[in-house]
């Protein structure tokens, strides 16, 4: 079954016992059994749920993984997997991660003494170098946010085996459209929801996917025990936004190439990010392992005060946090999204305070363009 088939008749499909197309959403927190401690298949919503079934189904089979996970964010995802950790376990994260996931671990997770170390993952090298006798998971984003850099998953499987670790894979950026880690290696795949699979912003979310049983379990335990699940109206609005993945983010594509070879090109743009490019650095590794570029540009306008001005003037982006949805999104990381990583740190990375982030929707290219062309001037 390809992509977009299995993104309409992967998983749990419909009602059998109405002929409903749709699955049902069941709001409801528990179910009647037959004999006391003999459930019918469901005892609590907490530990299961027939509409976060079936979007967890759906999940699993999107990543080529066996078993999927719906959480009441990405955040609450990431923590959950991190919570497979012991007190002393040392991780190796990507430098350029997500602000919330910094935040998580260097304000959080660090009073649980679960220690961790930034490095650029696109140089496998670093990666060797930052392995400890203590190191129990390499965790990596790739796109990462905002910075769009590019890990090679493949080889960073190779070196997860290698030295015994797990290798947890954020796809929110790719999708699992256009990029299955599971396929590569990694042993978790993990996705804010919230974004490209959700797509309309309408909806918070986290998921995750994972291929062996023994993790799965694992995983599932800690699920059940810190109870941050996905409620069964959210699983349902997931489960309609899957349906639509692979043709809103082939047009999401199809828009960013057009901004990217403007931007490209405008000599108020001191530097762009996007691996679409031949120029970009990781542009061969994520062609090679993906088979889109997907929808997320940042560039840098040059100073703060440039970034305010494109910020005022634009009409068809909006300014909001968050990405992935059909109407495009404009934000600076450098206040919003990564706000909470130090200024200091953001400087050493690239996030400079003229950053621009631009989340394509489905607009009109045409428009889109024109849009820019007038706010950068």
């Amino acid at each position: 079954m390809r992509a977009k088939t299995k993104m309409i008749h992967g998983g749990v499909t419909g009602d059998e016992q109405t002929g409903a197309v749709s699955v049902p959403i069941y709001q409801v927190s528990t179910y009647q059994q037959d004999s006391a401690g003999n459930p019918r298949g469901y005892e609590y919503s907490r530990t299961g749920n027939p509409t976060r079934h079936a979007l967890e189904t759906v999940v699993a089979e999107l990543e080529n993984g066996k078993t999927g996970f719906a959480f009441s964010s990405g955040m609450a995802a990431i923590t959950s997997v991190m919570m497979l950790f012991d007190a002393g376990d040392h991780i190796v994260m990507t430098d350029d991660v997500y602000g919330g996931t910094y935040r998580l671990m260097t304000n959080v997770l660090n009073r649980f003494n679960l220690d961790h170390s930034y490095v650029d993952t696109s140089y496998p090298d670093q990666v060797e170098s930052a392995i400890r006798d203590n190191t129990t998971a390499l965790y990596i984003e790739t796109p990462t946010n905002p910075l769009l850099k590019i890990t090679d998953i493949a080889k960073m499987a190779e070196i997860a085996k290698r030295h015994n670790l797990l290798l947890i894979v954020d796809n929110t950026f790719a999708t699992p459209y256009w990029q299955q880690p599971l396929d590569l290696g990694a042993d978790i795949v993990l996705h804010s929801a919230t974004k490209y699979i959700g797509g309309h912003s309408d909806v918070v979310a986290g998921l995750l996917a994972v291929n062996a049983e023994d993790l799965a379990e694992r995983i599932h335990f800690i699920q059940n025990s810190a109870g941050g699940v996905l409620g069964p109206q959210d699983s349902w609005l997931l489960m309609r936004g899957i349906k639509t993945l692979g043709i809103r983010m082939e047009a999401i594509e199809r828009n960013t190439v057009k901004l990217a070879e403007f931007l490209e090109n405008h000599e108020k743009v001191r530097t762009i990010y996007y691996p679409g490019l031949t120029s970009h650095r990781g542009h061969d590794i994520a062609k090679r392992q993906a088979v889109g570029f997907g929808g997320m540009i940042s560039f840098d306008a040059g100073s703060a005060e440039e970034a305010e001005k494109v910020l005022s003037r634009v009409q068809y982006y909006t300014l909001a946090e968050s990405l992935g949805a059909v109407e495009s999104l404009i934000s600076v990381p450098a206040k919003m999204t990564h706000a909470s990583i130090p200024a200091d740190r953001r400087d050493e990375l690239g996030i400079t305070d003229g950053l621009i982030r631009l989340s394509v929707g489905i607009e009109d290219a045409h428009d889109l363009i024109e849009d820019l062309a007038q706010a950068l001037k």
